[in-house]
Parts: C-alpha cells; structure tokens; sequence
C-alpha cells in the first residue's frame, strides 16, 4: 500500500514537471518572431554589437580588447571556433542556429546570440 501511494506520488511530480516544460516550450515558441535570423556579437567593456548574415557563410575575427574571437557562420548557423582561451568551453556550445539561442566566452567578454534580422 505505501508503495503504490509512493508511485502515485512519483506520477503526479512527473506529470507536473511535463506540464511545465510544456507550457514554457509554448511560450517561448510564441514569443519568436518567425524574421529572418541573424548571428550577434555583443563584446567588450562597452558591449560593442556586430551582426554577421547566416545566409552566407563565412569565418570572422573580432578583436574584443582581451582576446580575437573566431566565430565560423556555416549552413544557417553560427559558432565559435579556434578559442584562444585556456578553457575552450565556448567551442563546446556547438552550433546556433535557432533564436535566443547564446554561447558565451566569458574570458573574451564575447556573447554571441541569434537574433531577428534587424
């Protein structure tokens, strides 16, 4: 009897936990724009802002005043690549490619995100 209200328990929390992430996934699906995307480079001490296009594919160094950044635009998506940073975790953000989404190198003072095409 106590571990089938245990289990009963478990179901409720995971339904709620499911229900959750359901409706945060909606939301966040209708606060998109549906505009064409862009790659942002916010960097520096005064949050300097680039975009680069994620129709053409190309390869860009920026210098932020503490390290250059390489950020490789390919298929639609946009990375960071070749860190020069001792720790390479912005490298291990992989590819973005949808918005909102944002890789950081925090020893760069770089934020790279996809945007709506301003």
């Amino acid at each position: 009897m106590k571990q089938h209200k245990k289990l009963l328990i478990n179901l409720v929390f995971a339904a709620v936990i499911l229900a959750a992430a359901a409706v945060l996934l909606l939301v966040r699906k209708a606060n998109q724009t549906g505009a064409p995307l862009c790659a942002e480079l916010i960097y520096g001490d005064s949050n300097t802002r680039l975009t680069f296009p994620l129709e053409k594919d190309a390869d860009y160094d920026v210098d932020t005043g503490y390290l250059t950044v390489h950020i490789r635009i390919q298929d639609g998506a946009a990375r960071f690549v070749d860190s020069p940073c001792p720790d390479h975790i912005c490298e291990s953000f992989g590819w973005l490619s949808e918005e909102d989404q944002t890789a950081t190198c925090l020893p760069a003072r770089a934020v790279l995100s996809i945007i709506p095409t301003p």
